[in-house]
């Protein structure tokens, strides 16, 4: 197998989409992980628990009976590690995985542990992550327009661990992820993406790197800055979230170029998502006795949509047995019709290997006001054709914001639909803090999108388990690379390396 060192790894995800690549003639994994390298500990406690998983699946005696326990919904995560044969698997992913930062000052202890994970200097390896993008990503910029310190921040040159291992260790390929924003971010006067870019391309004296983009045929031209965003709607992942990734190939291997990612039709939310059990809101900032305020909240909702004209022939709950939706439901997904091929691969993909239960598929508790907000909007979005502004609604459900009423209103778009027949909107780490701005399309389960959900349309495995409270559950999905768009990337890398060996 081919060694793959894993830098930022997040909870995982380029990771995930790289270990499932399976080789055609053997039926057995092309890459194995040398060492997954981490930072935040609540990410790091989630890839050793799937690099224990993978260890069990990959022995000869297959995942014990205790970790389908887990996956079925019978037992605990405390559960599973009195099992004797997942604590041996965990104690072995504990030497994969490493709680660590990346920085300058460390690099005497980083190298030690790529040096020690790779071994007696492997011919092909490949390197992976996506250095932190906060200084890069749009947003990050936006929130710091005035902050002088802004361009001396590390994160604008965390890109220098990654190529600090490249120089050092010389991998055969690459794989570099960050916010499309990398393209437009300056410092110094300076475009960071050529800055860096450069970097790339010659890490050092005698070593150079061809760069490649997954979507452009780069064989004999340069690729522009925007040939290196990748559009995950286009590639059969259901969510709208363009990212640039790079793949470098060390040009004196003579490998040649990754082919590039082939298109297929879009995956809507409604088929991401659909077929998950409906479940409810919880009322928060205030005790529920009995579901009584559930009751309050169904009646309101009733009278609203009685009562203001706008919502006439909107679908109303009174037909909905709202008190029988529970908040949460751990069981399997129903059935889905699939009406296209890239939806069914969605679905393999997702469900191989799942338990009978549904997992982290659990609803979060919303203020009286915004369930309001969340029935009206999401019943709005089926007569119109996108996600409604929330402008659209009845003055009295506006939020209660000074700014309410600017015609540059801030809120305009705070509140937004995930519509069924759209892929989603892009899944980032702010889901943590609230979830006005991933409203589930069902009015009659008036909620935001659960961790299972959000990492639905992330494309993570309907397996996979994150580790931590709701919250860091939630900031990790954000943060990772779709696995199915890792996995695509993967084979097509997979396939350069296989042909030059066979040749």
């Amino acid at each position: 197998m081919i060694p793959v060192v894993d830098i930022f790894a997040g909870p995982g995800g380029l990771n995930e989409g790289f270990s499932s690549v399976l080789d055609p003639a053997s039926n057995k994994p092309v890459f194995k992980t040398a060492v997954s390298i981490e930072m935040e500990q609540s990410a790091v406690n989630t890839l050793t628990l799937r690099a224990a998983y993978r260890h069990l699946l990959r022995s000869d005696e297959g995942l014990p009976q205790a970790y389908q326990d887990f996956l079925d919904g019978r037992t605990s995560l405390t559960d599973l590690h009195n099992d004797s044969r997942f604590a041996s698997a965990y104690k072995q992913a504990q030497k994969e995985v490493r709680h660590f930062e990346l920085s300058e000052n460390s690099r005497a202890d980083s190298d030690k542990m790529i040096e020690e994970a790779l071994g007696n200097d492997p011919s092909e390896w490949i390197l992976i992550g996506g250095p932190p993008c906060q200084a890069y990503s749009l947003a990050g910029r936006s929130r710091r327009t005035n902050d002088l310190d802004f361009e001396n921040d590390h994160k604008h040159f965390l890109y220098r661990e990654y190529l600090h291992i490249i120089k050092r260790f010389k991998p055969a390929i690459y794989v570099m992820e960050n916010v499309k924003g990398l393209l437009s971010a300056t410092n110094g006067g300076s475009k960071m993406f050529e800055l860096i870019r450069r970097d790339l391309t010659s890490p050092s004296d005698n070593l150079t790197y061809k760069l490649h983009s997954m979507v452009v045929e780069t064989d004999e031209e340069e690729p522009g800055p925007e040939d290196f965003i990748i559009r995950a709607e286009d590639f059969g992942i259901p969510q709208k979230r363009h990212r640039v990734i790079i793949i470098g190939v060390r040009e004196d291997l003579n490998l040649g170029a990754p082919a590039v990612l082939e298109k297929s039709a879009p995956v809507t939310v409604r088929e991401a998502i659909g077929n998950l059990p409906k479940i409810r809101s919880s009322v928060s900032r205030t005790a529920d006795h009995d579901g009584q305020l559930w009751a309050d909240v169904r009646r309101n909702i009733r009278e609203i949509a009685r009562r203001d004209t706008l919502l006439e022939t909107l679908p109303a709950p009174s037909n909905v047995k709202l008190d029988t939706l529970s908040l949460a439901q751990a069981v399997a997904p129903s059935d889905t019709v699939l009406n296209n091929a890239s939806a069914k691969c969605y679905h393999d993909w997702i469900a191989e290997h799942a338990g009978s239960a549904t997992l982290q598929h659990e609803a979060r508790g919303h203020m009286i006001q915004d369930l309001q907000r969340y029935y009206l909007l999401s019943a709005l979005a089926h007569s119109v054709t996108d996600s409604p502004k929330v402008r659209q609604l009845p003055r009295g459900y506006w939020p209660n914001h000074k700014n309410v009423e600017s015609a540059a209103m801030p809120f305009e778009d705070r509140f937004r639909v995930q519509v069924w027949n759209k892929p989603s909107t892009t899944i980032v780490s702010h889901i943590a803090k609230d979830g006005h701005y991933y409203i589930h399309p069902d009015p009659s389960q008036m909620r935001s999108l659960t961790v299972r959900e959000a990492a639905r349309l992330q494309t993570f495995p309907d397996n996979y388990v994150f580790v931590g409270n709701r919250t860091q559950q939630y900031t990790q999905v954000g943060n990772a690379v779709p696995p199915l768009l890792a996995h695509k990337i993967g084979k097509a890398i997979a396939d350069l390396l296989l042909c030059s060996t066979s040749s």
